[in-house]
């Protein structure tokens, strides 16, 4: 079988993506999904997107991690796959799409890419890390000494620990390095490792700062290893809305494969 396949990257988050609208692509073989996004046996990426048809919405996203699983919402892979379905032309400068946790609007201008996540309505916040679902789950919590964590490590500690189960969580660390600008660090469940960007985390990292306190606008500037991401919302009695993920996604080859 011969695979055509878009490699895109937003902020470093890389995602080999796949334009499934004839459902040729055998979707539950997880061995196949985890070879192509090896980095030495295959193309290479922090996930594989699936392009497919939607009858009343633009087209439906699906998405998996590097480990070959259908996963829950990604940001950043949905930053990209808007940029893809524009080369696809698919759509025109906007879009309204399926994900695995709902609709999400989005626009596109010179591969900036504005998306719409998910309300938020709850955040537990506890004496060292905030919870929260930011259409994946995630854990925030203030490292001192970002530069110098082993995320990889520390993050693969919190995230098979007692504390998430068996389902585990995202694990963000996070170090405040203006009023409203903030240096993020995460370990992402499915890839099992540091990723340069997650735009969920990104995104958890946001809302969990304002809710303590530590930024003031609702406009924050959030700097991780492959680069910088805004994430701006509203907030009122009901919780966090109009929540938008803003940053760059990058088209970076096409090919194909033969599996």
């Amino acid at each position: 079988m011969t695979i055509p396949f878009s490699k895109y990257q937003g902020t470093g988050n890389d995602f080999v993506i796949i334009d499934n609208r004839r459902l040729f692509f055998p979707k539950d073989d997880t061995k196949l999904i985890s070879r192509l996004c090896d980095r030495k046996f295959g193309i290479g990426a922090d996930g594989l997107i699936l392009l497919e048809n939607h009858e009343s919405l633009d087209f439906t996203m699906v998405y998996y991690n590097a480990d070959g699983h259908e996963s829950s919402m990604c940001g950043n892979g949905g930053r990209c796959i808007v940029a893809f379905a524009k080369a696809l032309h698919v759509i025109q400068s906007t879009t309204l799409f399926m994900a695995i946790d709902g609709v999400h609007e989005a626009t596109i201008e010179n591969e900036i890419v504005h998306l719409k996540m998910q309300d938020v309505a709850k955040i537990d916040t506890k004496n060292t890390y905030s919870f929260l679902n930011t259409g994946s789950p995630h854990h925030v919590e203030i490292s001192e000494n970002l530069s110098a964590l082993d995320v990889k490590t520390e993050g693969a500690r919190i995230r098979y620990s007692d504390l998430y189960g068996s389902a585990g969580s995202n694990i963000n660390f996070v170090s405040q390095k203006e009023e409203n600008v903030f240096a993020v660090r995460t370990y992402e469940r499915g890839v099992e490792d540091e990723t340069l960007s997650c735009g969920t985390g990104v995104t958890a990292v946001a809302l969990a700062m304002h809710n303590q306190g530590k930024a003031t606008s609702n406009r924050l500037q959030l700097q991780v290893e492959g680069g910088e991401l805004e994430v701006r919302f509203e907030k009122d009695d009901t919780g966090y809305h109009s929540i938008f993920l803003i940053g760059p996604a990058t088209y970076v080859f096409k090919g194909e494969i033969t599996w």
